[in-house]
């Protein structure tokens, strides 16, 4: 099955085509790009938890485990096992502090035995983990990933792993080259969590709490909380659906918002160094009424101060008032001496 390398016309019939491909095969892995956003982790992990209710072997991957809070994140893993029948014990080990290995069979049980080098700590069972290879690969499904490269090491050093599988690309970037075997590139979409949704749902497969929990703020993460124009009536129609699907909005760190494609000076979101959009067709170039309180000056004052030889009428009235003030009664001979210096005023329109 080659490449098709165009975007899909029809939606509907790239999910079909997916649908057939997981329904014929049982292994696979999910890939997240070397850099996921919040967005690809929701629907990397969203991905994997669907087509692990289905019954599928699948592993969830990634070049680093990523930090996130989001369910499902503690599955990823660095390599592109997918399960199999050799088991694999393994655990944390510090060149040199382990002495030997060793086995023997009592009572119908395999024994390993490790035993540490003198002066190093003994293994911890709670370190202790296990896991299978030698799994079979049926499909690759690459989640918010334009192209190969930008899922780093995990595919610089797995090239053959990749090369002739039956890959399954969804994306939203206006970059992505589709690559894929299947391409469900859709560069208008608001959000990949949006397609995955989509996917999930073309797959008959369950949307619980905790899928809807990531898809939802997958999409509230990729759109800056509903703000992109990408964001349209399917956007609100999937996340009303995510609601009732019992969808937790969990409150989302502010370096989890990542900068949404298309939006021009986007930062993340609530960031200190958020631009406003410079687009024309932004609704609301401003949302803080009290933004330029204080700044614009009467029509008045600014036609005085163009014309700065002209006295302000503020101060003139001033001069006329004290030119006016009542004399003493007495004559010129007892006017204080006060009334006698010159009157100056200040700018601020204050006597001196």
């Amino acid at each position: 099955m080659m490449p098709t390398n165009q975007q899909p016309e029809d939606v509907a019939k790239t999910i079909s085509q997916i649908n057939e491909v997981i329904a014929k095969n049982d292994s696979g892995i999910i890939v997240l790009p070397s850099k996921p956003t919040p967005d690809a982790i929701a629907a990397g992990t969203a991905m994997y938890m669907a087509l692990t209710k289905m019954g599928k072997n699948v592993s969830l991957v990634a070049s680093a485990v990523p930090e996130s809070d989001m369910i499902g994140v503690d599955k990823i893993k660095t390599d592109l096992n997918t399960g199999g029948d050799n088991l694999v014990i393994s655990f944390p080990y510090e060149d040199g502090a382990i002495d030997k290995v060793d086995y023997n069979i009592k009572n119908e049980r395999f024994n390993l035995i490790v035993i540490p080098r003198e002066g190093h700590s003994k293994l911890e069972p709670k370190d202790v983990q296990f896991t299978y290879s030698g799994g079979k690969i049926d499909f690759i499904i690459t989640i918010d990933t334009p192209n190969l490269n930008a899922i780093g090491d995990l595919y610089q050093k797995n090239q053959r792993e990749f090369d002739g599988q039956t890959i399954i690309n969804i994306d939203r970037h206006l970059i992505n080259n589709s690559y894929g075997m299947i391409n469900m590139v859709v560069k208008t979409s608001s959000s990949t969590s949006e397609l995955v949704m989509k996917v999930i749902k073309g797959l008959k497969a369950q949307i619980d709490r905790d899928i809807a929990t990531n898809l939802y703020a997958g999409i509230l993460a990729a759109t800056n909380n509903f703000t992109a124009y990408s964001v349209n009536a399917d956007t609100f129609e999937a996340v009303a659906e995510l609601l009732r699907a019992g969808a937790v909005k969990k409150p989302i760190a502010q370096n989890q918002f990542g900068r949404a494609p298309g939006m021009a000076g986007a930062t993340p979101f609530g960031g200190q160094n958020q631009q406003p959009s410079m687009s024309p067709r932004a609704p609301f170039p401003s949302m803080n009424p009290f933004q330029n309180f204080g700044q614009q000056q009467p029509p008045q004052r600014q036609n005085e101060q163009a014309a700065p030889a002209r006295p302000d009428e503020k101060q003139q009235r001033r001069v006329e008032q004290v030119e006016k003030e009542p004399r003493s009664q007495e004559g010129n001979d007892n006017t204080p001496e006060d009334d006698l210096k010159p009157k100056i005023f200040s700018e601020s329109d204050g006597l001196i």
